[in-house]
Parts: C-alpha cells; sequence; structure tokens
C-alpha cells in the first residue's frame, strides 16, 4: 500500500482538528422551542423590565431630590458670602474707627485711655468675632451639605445608569423572543411562488376566507383585544363583503380610543406589516392613514371618527 503524500495528511490533519473543536451542537441542530416555551420566556422577561423601569424612575426621583439638595446648599454657600462680605466691611469699618480714635504710633493691644471709645471698640470686635464664627458655621454646613449632595448624585446616576443597562439587555431579550414568535406565525394557503395570492372563495359561519380567518385567529392569539372584531358585512365597499377584512375595534366605536388601546392600535397595526408576506396583508388602515407595506400614506378626511379609522383597525387581505 502507498504512503500518503505529504499534501493528503496535512488535509487529513486538518479535517480531524476540525472536527475536534466543533461544538457538540454542531451535528444536530436544537429542537425548535415551543410557542408556549416562548410566550412564557416573553412574560417572565415583561414583567422583569416593568420592575426595571420602576425601579429607574425610583432612581430619577431620588436624583432630582439629590440635585435639589445641591441647589439648597449654593443659596447657603450665596447667603453664607454676603454675610461673610457684610463681616469684612464691619472689619473694614472697625480699622478705620481705630485709625481715626488711637495713635497709629501706639501698639495696637494698648486701649485708649477715651472710655466712650474703648467701649466701641469692643463692641465692634465682639460683633465682628460673632460674625466670623457665623460665617465660618455656615461655610462648614454648606460644605456637608454640598458634598453628600454630591455623593448622592454620583451614586445615584451611576445606579441608574446600571439599571438602564439591564432594562436595554432584557428589551433585547424580549426582541429576539418575539422575532422567534413571528417565525412560527404560519404561512396563509394560497401564496404563489412569485410573492402573489391565488384568490380565494370566503366560507364557513363567519363568511370570510380562509387566510382572512388565519390573520383574524393569530391576532387574537397575539393580543388581548378589548372589544369584538368586524369581518363580513354586506352591503357596503371594499373587502368586507367579499370576506377579506376585519375592523379590530379599539374603542366602543365613534369615540376616540384611551391611550392604552391607541398604543394597542399601533401595535397590532405593526405587527400586521411585520407579517404581511406571510399571511397575505394587502393593507392596513389606522387613524386616517394607509399602508401597503411601502409606508404610512395619509388620507382624506371622511368626516367621522369611525369613518377615518381612528376608532379601528382595519385588515385588508390578498
Amino acid at each position: 500500500m502507498a504512503a500518503s503524500s505529504p499534501a493528503k495528511l496535512a488535509i487529513g490533519l486538518i479535517a480531524a482538528a476540525a472536527i475536534a473543536v466543533l461544538p457538540a451542537h454542531a451535528a444536530t441542530a436544537a429542537p425548535k422551542p415551543k410557542e408556549s416555551e416562548l410566550r412564557a420566556q416573553l412574560k417572565q422577561l415583561n414583567s422583569k423590565v416593568d420592575k426595571l423601569i420602576e425601579k429607574y424612575n425610583l432612581k430619577r426621583v431620588e436624583l432630582a431630590k439629590a440635585q435639589e439638595a445641591a441647589r439648597a446648599a449654593q443659596a447657603r454657600l450665596a447667603a453664607a458670602e454676603q454675610t461673610l462680605a457684610a463681616a469684612e466691611q464691619r472689619v473694614a469699618e472697625i480699622a478705620r474707627l481705630r485709625y481715626q480714635n488711637i495713635d497709629p504710633s501706639l501698639p495696637g493691644f494698648m486701649m485708649p485711655g477715651d472710655a466712650g471709645t474703648a467701649a466701641l471698640l469692643e463692641q465692634l470686635t465682639a460683633e465682628q468675632q460673632a460674625m466670623v464664627a457665623s460665617v465660618a458655621k455656615a461655610r462648614d454646613e454648606r460644605k456637608k451639605a454640598s458634598d453628600e449632595a454630591a455623593a448622592l448624585t454620583a451614586k445615584i446616576k451611576k445606579d441608574a445608569a446600571e439599571v438602564a443597562k439591564q432594562r436595554r439587555e432584557a428589551e433585547g431579550v424580549i426582541s429576539d423572543i418575539e422575532k422567534k414568535l413571528r417565525d412560527l406565525v404560519p404561512v396563509a394557503t394560497g401564496r404563489r411562488s412569485n410573492g402573489t395570492w391565488a384568490p380565494e372563495l370566503p366560507g364557513g359561519p363567519d363568511n370570510i376566507t380562509p387566510r382572512t380567518r388565519l390573520m383574524k385567529a393569530q391576532i387574537e392569539k397575539n393580543f388581548s383585544l378589548p372589544y369584538t372584531v368586524g369581518c363580513f358585512r354586506a352591503g357596503s365597499s371594499g373587502e368586507h363583503p367579499l370576506g377579506r377584512a376585519c375592523d379590530f375595534m379599539m374603542s366602543t366605536g365613534g369615540t376616540m380610543p384611551t391611550p392604552a388601546n391607541n398604543a394597542l392600535g399601533d401595535r397590532i397595526a405593526e405587527w400586521a406589516l411585520q407579517n404581511k408576506d406571510k399571511l397575505g396583508v394587502k393593507y392596513v388602515i389606522w387613524k386616517q392613514r394607509i399602508n401597503s407595506g411601502t409606508g404610512w400614506r395619509a388620507m382624506a378626511d371622511r368626516g367621522s371618527i369611525t369613518e377615518n379609522h381612528y376608532d379601528h383597525v382595519h385588515i385588508s387581505m390578498n
């Protein structure tokens, strides 16, 4: 048997080394997580994010209080400096009076013979000492308060940054799970290889097409809807009489939704557009705008909240 060539031997060694360093899961892909497992993880992470946001807001309140304490310390400093300036002025006055009432040639410790002048100087000296002591105390208090406020502000900023980091990490995981959940959205029937959709007949007691029924079921599965969903409607124009459209109400009808339901409508509209190519969504109308997958366009005013689609998300299907 002929010996292997150096080149073949080298290739064999490289292949063996590559196999040795392959991760254990490379040969067999990890099983795809179940939808129920992903939803459970998403629920836990959403709860975690809510707690992080609550903690973050509390830190922001503490930070505002610390900043207010720092401003108060600055105000106390300004008052102390004014007191000091007044004391310095009094010292200058004392020096002037001493100069006027005492022979400059005499030593400073020798008091003048005039009892009235001596009493005045004694009074001014006592006043000066009291004011200087008051200023020194105010400076000490200001420094202590300022140092404490600065330390608290630095700590809260650090804590708030850490909480924000944790929140971003949790939201990143949530985004990943939501993407996986979108991957679990089934592909509707009738999609051709070129991306177009074959026509479907409506059927069943709800008088809608299979694609419309799937879209409605998926939205009901992914969102907690506050009101009824209306699909087939005879005697009207558009996709409703064809069984190819549904209205997802965000209010009782004719009234503006609450802020929470308005945000819910935004999420439903966005979700429908994200899954447009899987489900066969033709266009979405919401808040007097229409989007067929190329961006939102404003619509003409039709005269009412309902006609302008402010109280419901309209989804039409191919």
